[in-house]
């Protein structure tokens, strides 16, 4: 692997120098070092409507004392930029005297292949492969009115440099296809949408059966929806398909479960460790180490290994996500979920692929079980509050249950609760996980990073749905 300390106008031992110093005296920190590469293009209305590349590097100096934190990043790679940023962050330590944390265990697993999806095809290739699934799809159907399709492709370096000399390194692929299909018959229109990703090269990732396999998906979604009726209003017993639905579970549990907020008391999961928090049978993951998945890393943004943490087991609260500074103050273990947007930010906890682990019952079993209710599909938006756990969000395709029967298609139903309540509601658990197709993008405090969610089916009794018509 190419070292970044090459891309420095000086020597590496006189950036060793530079960052021993910075440090000296601090609890945790570490200098970052990023490359990356960018390829975005949007085929829309039968042309490609745009075809960007940029590339980009720097480096973040980061010093930790106590809970304070020093953090100053340029895309200057030179002695007088790495200065200025190590007087920056040393201003956090003045006065204070601390022990330098051990550096993260090594591994040498490495959990996908380091070859840059940006090289093969050429530009001019994937702009007619957009070209031929936008014509896929009006072949396909006379109702499609509109196809829009985005395809990108990332590659990025990051080095890890701390005090003392360790090292860590890693090169991070990413692809990502995304195929928006609008519907019309009439004058209604209606939207369906599909995607997938991860952390491949494009010679595995879009071969002819992937992409046509998420076209016809987002097809048939829009199809659903010409045909959807208003969404009743009211309390029903909801089933959730496996897979994307677990978008929930990631933004009404799995943010409670990081731990910044907990540390902060700002969590409505404070406090309550080994306590019954969701249903007997219930069990949460976040795994960073499934190979070339979207919210996989071989290591996280700190240098420590990903891993595989146990959230809720059984339905009681038995652990947290951890980057290195929560996890020292907590007197915890860092888990490998210290994670930043860029050189340009400090990391912070966060998710990886994270979620609940399959159960006993077969996923028909779970629906004929419901008289009158709803079976959501797939969700678009939410809104969720940490501190109260409190969430809303909108099914992209939904069902109505009639009498353990999936009957009309429904559309305009949000899905309204509270993450912990909605956890303690769960009946029944599918034993049919599945991950998402690899389409996940999460924010929190300004950062986006990517990530992956996945579910059984679930049965989750007497929730609000917020609707159009009354049930």
């Amino acid at each position: 692997m190419e070292n970044l300390l090459q891309a420095f106008d000086i020597p590496a031992e006189k950036v060793q120098k530079q960052v021993d110093e910075a440090l000296a005296g601090a609890d945790d920190g570490e200098l970052y070092l990023e490359y990356r590469e960018n390829e975005a293009l949007v085929f829309d209305n039968g042309r490609l409507k745009t075809g960007n590349f940029s590339r980009s590097q720097g480096f973040g100096l980061r010093a930790i004392a106590g809970e304070a934190t020093g953090y100053a990043y340029a895309d200057n790679l030179g002695e007088a930029a790495l200065a200025r940023a190590a007087a920056a962050v040393s201003v956090v330590k003045r006065g204070y005297q601390g022990r330098y944390a051990a550096a993260p265990q090594g591994t040498n697993r490495h959990i996908y292949g380091d070859e840059s999806p940006l090289n093969q095809p050429d530009f001019a290739a994937k702009a007619a492969l957009l070209q031929k699934i936008d014509r896929y799809l009006r072949d396909k159907n006379e109702k499609v009115r509109q196809v829009s399709l985005s395809l990108n492709a990332s590659f990025q370096r990051v080095e890890i440099i701390r005090a003392g000399g360790a090292q860590m390194r890693d090169i991070r692929p990413m692809v990502r296809l995304g195929i928006s299909v609008v519907a019309g018959k009439g004058s209604r229109l209606e939207n369906g949408f599909a995607g997938c990703g991860g952390r491949q090269n494009f010679a595995a990732f879009l071969t002819e059966a992937n992409w046509q396999s998420v076209a016809d998906e987002a097809l048939r979604q829009a199809l659903v929806n010409l045909q959807a009726e208003a969404a009743p209003a009211g309390r029903f017993d909801v089933v959730l398909a496996n897979g994307w639905p677990g978008v929930m579970l990631h933004e009404a549990v799995g943010h409670g479960l990081e731990g910044d907020f907990n540390r902060k008391k700002t969590s409505a999961f404070s406090n309550l460790m080994g306590a019954q928090v969701a249903a007997k049978g219930v069990t949460v993951v976040d795994d960073g180490t499934i190979a070339e998945r979207r919210g996989s890393l071989t290591i996280d943004d700190e240098g420590t290994p990903s891993g595989r943490t146990v959230l809720i087991e059984d339905g009681k609260l038995v652990g947290l996500m951890q980057d290195r500074l929560n996890a020292r103050l907590m007197h915890m273990q860092p888990t490998g979920n210290g994670r930043r947007e860029s050189y340009q930010a400090a990391p912070m906890p966060r998710m990886t692929n994270t979620m609940m682990l399959g159960g006993d019952k077969e996923p028909a079993e779970i629906i004929a079980s419901v008289k009158n209710g709803l079976y959501c599909v797939s969700f678009g938006g939410g809104q969720v509050d940490i501190t109260s756990g409190k969430f809303v969000f909108e099914c992209t395709e939904a069902y109505r249950i009639e009498n353990g029967k999936i009957t009309a298609p429904i559309k305009g139903a949000t899905l309204i609760g509270n993450g912990p309540e909605a956890m303690r509601r769960i009946t029944m658990i599918g034993n049919d996980m599945k991950l998402d197709s690899g389409i996940g993008t999460c924010g929190k405090a300004g950062q986006s990073v990517p990530v992956g969610v996945g579910q059984p089916h679930l049965r989750l009794n007497a929730m609000t749905i917020g609707g159009t018509k009354a049930g």
